[in-house]
């Protein structure tokens, strides 16, 4: 049995688009703290969660930096971390779908370090903030207000609810993280949510402007994946050839409908705005899934 699951989490995580993995991963993490919280609590609150969570004073988060990447990974029970699967899961996809999946794993990486850094300001700017920050939220609610700034009219389905655009979701949120700054309860992790929230509007509007904040983190972790592959280096010998015009003619059909392709995913995505997702047909649907995968 174990056997079996292990192979569909790893047919999963080799096969899913970014999302998936983020929920695997996210999960595994859990799995694996929460065995050990359980078993060995003393343990793990002295000398592991210290470790991996994100401390809000300075002088602790010097010694420990890779804090601000792994303590969005980490959540301190089963409700925390399905409230944030599940919203990665909805909203992850929707903006995969219209921005593309490469997108992805960069605004959840830069939407929780901008939440760790409204977190550190707060903790060190007010009282009774915790003294140390962990989960998913502000990576995930950055991902949602992408998709909510993308496509703020696109259309979900909610229990008890009905159908509700996306917009409205997001401006709940919003009200409700910024009343919550003001709380008892978790009023750094609400400052954190909000800088969540803040990194996935600016990267769209970033976006909408040509600069894709995205690009450099993509750019990197592809030099990393190639770092150890070495070039060849090889005598070139310069040729000359001949190309027949039936060759030319064909690239320069290949180049216009790539263009076309552009255009026609610029007109669904204003469509998306406009309208809502759900107005698209089955070909404008299936148009924009092949360029997402681009």
């Amino acid at each position: 049995m174990f056997r079996s699951i292990a192979a569909d989490i790893k047919s999963n995580f080799d096969y899913g688009n970014m999302i998936i993995k983020l929920v695997i991963i996210n999960v595994g993490v859990f799995v694996l703290t929460a065995l050990i919280n359980a078993f060995f609590p003393e343990g793990y609150q002295a000398n592991i969660l210290p470790y991996l969570a994100l401390p809000g004073d300075l002088d602790v988060l010097i010694y420990r930096p890779w804090t601000i990447i792994t303590h969005m990974f980490l959540h301190n029970g089963i409700w925390h971390l399905a409230g944030n699967m599940i919203t990665l899961y909805w909203f992850g996809n929707i903006a995969g779908d219209l921005l593309g999946d490469k997108k992805i794993l960069p605004v959840y990486i830069l939407g929780g370090i901008v939440g760790a850094i409204f977190y550190l300001i707060s903790y060190n700017a007010f009282s009774g903030i915790g003294s140390y920050a962990l989960g998913a939220s502000a990576a995930t609610l950055a991902i949602l207000f992408t998709a909510v700034t993308t496509a703020p009219d696109y259309m979900i389905h909610l229990l008890f609810l009905g159908e509700v655009r996306i917009k409205f979701i997001g401006l709940f949120i919003l009200f409700i993280d910024i009343i919550g700054t003001q709380g008892n309860i978790n009023s750094g992790g609400h400052f954190a949510h909000l800088g969540g929230c803040f990194f996935g509007i600016l990267f769209v509007y970033l976006l909408r402007k040509g600069t894709d904040i995205s690009a450099p983190f993509n750019n990197m972790g592809d030099r990393l994946m190639n770092g150890n592959k070495k070039q060849k280096h090889t005598k070139t010998v310069l040729k000359v050839a001949h190309r027949s015009p039936e060759l030319t003619q064909k690239q320069a059909k290949n180049t216009s409908t790539k263009s076309d392709i552009s255009v026609r995913v610029d007109e669904i995505l204003d469509k998306i705005k406009q309208k809502g997702y759900d107005s698209l047909t089955d070909e404008e649907k299936e148009v924009l899934y092949q360029a997402s995968k681009n």
